[in-house]
């Protein structure tokens, strides 16, 4: 990955809108309205990216397990909102899981596998709640493939996104970490201003 190519990346991230609403799944389907839900939402498109460079950056068992550890939670915080479990704070939290991914990829922060696991996988269960409390209409099977696919492809986005910046810019260099990082610094700030509005 070019040095160009990182700073498309970080201005597409900056530039990104949410949709007004989401498709209509007596419309569209099921399965095509779990898969756009994070899509349209820009706070759910960062965090999740995020998760996928801090992945990168950490490595290793890393790069399968915090990806994991997102989707699983965001299942059974899906399975919660089906079955009227009341979460506060859920927005609030999702705004949070934007900024404090974004910072830790911008520190580029190495803590155990088991507490980044866990992390992950709190903001993941937010995420997930956040989908069930706007299923609507949706068929539950279908609408949970659709944005579990979703999720796992911007994860799969974070990643790669990482490790071509370590590949094309040069890990013996730390260009590629440096570039990473200034990514989830994009990310984090993003995060703010969504806060902000």
């Amino acid at each position: 990955m070019t040095l160009r190519g990182l700073f498309s990346a970080a201005a597409l991230m900056l530039l990104a809108t949410p949709a007004a609403a989401h498709l209509d799944p007596a419309s569209h389907g099921s399965f095509a309205a779990g898969f756009t839900h994070p899509v349209f939402g820009l706070d759910h498109v960062l965090a999740m990216i995020a998760v996928g460079l801090w992945a990168a950056l950490l490595g290793k068992k890393a790069i399968w397990a915090l990806p994991s550890a997102f989707v699983g939670f965001m299942i059974a915080g899906f399975v919660s909102a089906l079955f009227g479990l009341h979460l506060p704070f859920v927005e609030p939290m999702i705004l949070a899981s934007v900024v404090a991914l974004g910072s830790l990829v911008a520190l580029a922060a190495r803590f155990p596998l088991a507490p980044s696991f866990l992390l992950v996988g709190l903001f993941g269960f937010f995420h997930g709640h956040a989908h069930g409390g706007e299923i609507g209409t949706a068929g539950e099977f279908g609408y949970a493939s659709g944005f579990v696919l979703a999720t796992a492809l911007l994860h799969a986005a974070g990643v790669l996104i990482g490790y071509g910046a370590k590949v094309g810019l040069g890990p013996e260099t730390r260009r590629g970490e440096l570039a990473t990082r200034f990514l989830g610094g994009v990310t984090a700030l993003s995060g703010l201003v969504l806060m902000a509005g």
